[in-house]
């Protein structure tokens, strides 16, 4: 009975061995619990388009903006970019025409989709394209000088080199310091000229000036002898040129083969040392308004332009082994107040990076201190300007 006993026992056990392989094996073998593979999301680019000079007639115009904005944007990018976004800079050569400026104009905004387009180089060409920046409702950031194209306002247009009216005011307090009444003016016959005269017709006046001749002669003229001979005969005491290449450089050294010595007031247009190299001895002693960037070394330390100024033109004359000019520096601004609006805005759309824009104030640029507004889309002041003067082939403050 007992040997019973235990066989049943021993068979139990073996039973319930045998139950227990079995569960174990009807289970299903459980995978390690793997972590999920993060991707890195690739931001798209932020578009940004340019319209310059790169080449042709306006080139000393062109040429250094489209280098300084090559050089801001790879400097952008290598930082991480914009609220991680690289900048696509998408350079279109007008060559100063202003039939491409508005062919490339309506290519960036419907094929491109840009943020922005900087430039044109000129003014003829940025009022050319000012309406279609308005219908696109894109970004323009100028860099030209003329007041109208900011004047009347118009929402999505901007621009960086100060104002044309300012400039003919700062031309005439230096005129009337050195007891200067009777004037002649040569223009050429661009917008930018024309923009000019009308700004030296309505301040003199008020300077107790009087404009006794005033010429427009053909931007692409070389030789404006016949011009100046009928200023020379008006026994004016000065003369004031508002124009671009080549004729900045032409009036001085025609003015100087007719011996009619005179003092020679140049526009804030003059501001690139190319126009002294190509006038030679007789761009000596021209006198004209321009922002600090010339200047720049001797500003005080404590001048609130003045790391902006020194930075740039350090990484500028480095890169491209030339003097800096102040067109390169509208560029400058343009880019860099773009980028500071993006910031701002945390945003890259259009119409949130306008309004930053149009609320920017105290940005040091090369230009001056911009404090734009609603009623202000270029944001400086007359005291962007100082008066500088050609000296031994080199600029200098005027004083």
């Amino acid at each position: 009975m007992k040997r019973k006993w235990i066989i049943l026992i021993v068979l139990v056990l073996i039973l319930g061995i045998a139950f227990v392989g079995c569960k174990k094996k009807e289970e299903p073998v459980k995978e390690p619990v793997k972590e999920p593979v993060k991707e890195e999301v690739v931001k798209e680019p932020i578009k940004v388009g340019a319209i310059l000079a790169v080449t042709g007639g306006a080139s000393f115009l062109g040429a250094p903006e489209s280098k300084t904005l090559e050089m801001v944007v790879e400097k952008i990018n290598a930082e991480g970019g914009i609220l991680g976004r690289s900048i696509e800079l998408i350079i279109k050569d007008s060559q100063g025409s202003p039939e491409k400026a508005i062919s490339f104009a309506k290519q960036l905004i419907e094929e491109e989709q840009v943020l922005a387009i900087i430039g044109p180089s000129t003014s003829g060409e940025t009022m050319k394209i000012k309406n279609i920046m308005e219908e696109g409702k894109t970004i323009l950031l100028s860099c030209a000088a003329a007041e109208v194209i900011v004047d009347p306002v118009a929402r999505y247009v901007f621009k960086t080199p100060q104002k044309d009216s300012y400039a003919a005011q700062k031309i005439f307090m230096t005129m009337k310091d050195l007891g200067i009444t009777k004037i002649g003016v040569v223009v050429g016959n661009t917008g930018f000229g024309n923009a000019g005269k009308g700004q030296l017709e309505k301040y003199a006046p008020q300077f107790g000036i009087e404009i006794l001749i005033a010429e427009v002669y053909d931007k692409a003229a070389t030789d404006l002898t016949g011009v100046l001979t009928k200023l020379k005969g008006k026994n004016v005491e000065a003369v004031v040129n508002w124009s671009i290449v080549p004729a900045q450089a032409l009036v001085a050294k025609n003015m100087k083969q007719l011996g009619f010595d005179v003092p020679l007031f140049q526009s804030h247009g003059f501001g690139n040392i190319k126009y002294v190299e190509a006038a030679g001895v007789a761009a000596e002693g021209i006198i004209f308004p321009c922002g600090r960037l010339l200047a720049s070394e001797v500003l005080a330390d404590d001048h609130p332009q003045k790391k902006v100024l020194v930075q740039y033109k350090k990484d500028y004359e480095a890169r491209y082994n030339e003097e800096t000019s102040t067109f390169g520096g509208h560029a400058y601004d343009a880019i860099t107040i773009l980028a500071e609006a993006i910031k701002k805005a945390d945003s890259a759309e259009i119409d949130k990076v306008r309004d930053a824009i149009e609320g920017l104030t105290g940005f040091a640029g090369t230009g001056g201190i911009f404090n734009f507004s609603a009623t202000d889309h270029n944001g400086l002041d007359i005291d962007a300007f100082e008066m500088l003067t050609v000296k031994d082939g080199k600029f200098v403050l005027y004083k």
